[in-house]
């Protein structure tokens, strides 16, 4: 089975030149990368204005790549700028030389993709399953497949981290390796750098949906990962993690979760050199509220 996977990746051709409209660099596309582990999605690698490959860059991991770099192509018209921002912050040696992988989302399975696996295996079984059967206003599920984050994290690490460090110019040591997202994207960034602590030296974990649901007070979950981030965190001495929360929309959940997280971080040894937490007033739950403050992860963990 291995061998007829490395075929077809081998026979599998990539789209270089995506539609993505950027104001610097520019976007290759990894047309529906394939993965053992999970569905295949795209995959846009964001370059910086003058890209050499003499140079060696470091690399940023974002979740719900689609949402990056180009409004007209998000489905709120709606995105973080990262172009605009790396550009800006290298410009200014503010950030070191990095390029930026945007992993797409995979529409239906995006909630199973990125829920962490581990903490939601310690939650009774009654409780799994009373989860499964929950829907999204669209009447669509929420969980359209089992949780399967442990296999999007071996996608990520196995597969298209590999493939990237063989055909860019990059830094491959976890010190030179972030990742990145919001929402559910930043439960999985922090889930990725317990795991691969090996790999991931520092995540960004913007609005983190603490709740995992759409019910703000069921504490079950925030609990799980709570007790999971006892024993998992990284070691603090070589490791950076990023939280933040705005007041406005679903976010105005999050601070009460937050506060305890921020607690399990003092204990765990992460001080100010190594973890930041940020409480934006105002701020809802949107890629127009982390484009604004996005240049203050990106320095704390691109320094």
């Amino acid at each position: 089975m291995k061998n007829s996977f490395l075929l077809f990746l081998l026979l599998w051709q990539m789209s270089m030149w995506s539609q993505v409209q950027v104001s610097s660099g520019k976007v290759e596309r990894l047309e529906n990368f394939p993965s053992q582990f999970v569905s295949a999605r795209n995959v846009d690698i964001w370059l910086p204005e003058g890209y050499n490959s003499q140079q060696k860059y470091a690399v940023l991991y974002m979740h719900d790549g689609q949402m990056l770099y180009d409004p007209s192509a998000s489905w709120n018209k709606q995105e973080w700028g990262v172009d605009e921002h790396i550009t800006s912050l290298m410009k200014d040696s503010l950030i070191k030389p990095t390029i930026v992988v945007g992993v797409w989302n995979s529409g239906a399975n995006r909630h199973s993709d990125y829920f962490p696996q581990t903490p939601f295996e310690s939650l009774t079984k009654e409780y799994q399953d009373s989860l499964y059967q929950l829907y999204r206003d669209t009447g669509s599920p929420l969980f359209a497949s089992k949780v399967q984050s442990d296999g999007y994290l071996k996608f990520l690490v196995e597969e298209l981290k590999p493939y990237i460090d063989s055909h860019y110019a990059t830094l491959t040591g976890k010190e030179n390796t972030a990742i990145m997202g919001s929402s559910m994207g930043g439960l999985i960034s922090l889930y990725a750098i317990c795991e691969y602590p090996q790999v991931f030296g520092t995540a960004g974990c913007l609005s983190t949906h603490w709740p995992g649901i759409s019910d703000p007070n069921d504490t079950r979950i925030p609990q799980a990962f709570l007790n999971y981030m006892e024993f998992y965190l990284p070691c603090s001495m070589d490791h950076k993690i990023y939280f933040d929360y705005g007041t406005a929309t679903i976010d105005a959940w999050y601070e009460p979760y937050q506060l305890l997280v921020d607690e399990r971080m003092i204990n765990s040894g992460f001080t100010p050199a190594s973890w930041m937490t940020q409480k934006f007033e105002g701020a809802n739950h949107s890629e127009e509220a982390w484009n604004a403050r996005l240049d203050i992860p990106l320095k704390f963990l691109l320094q």
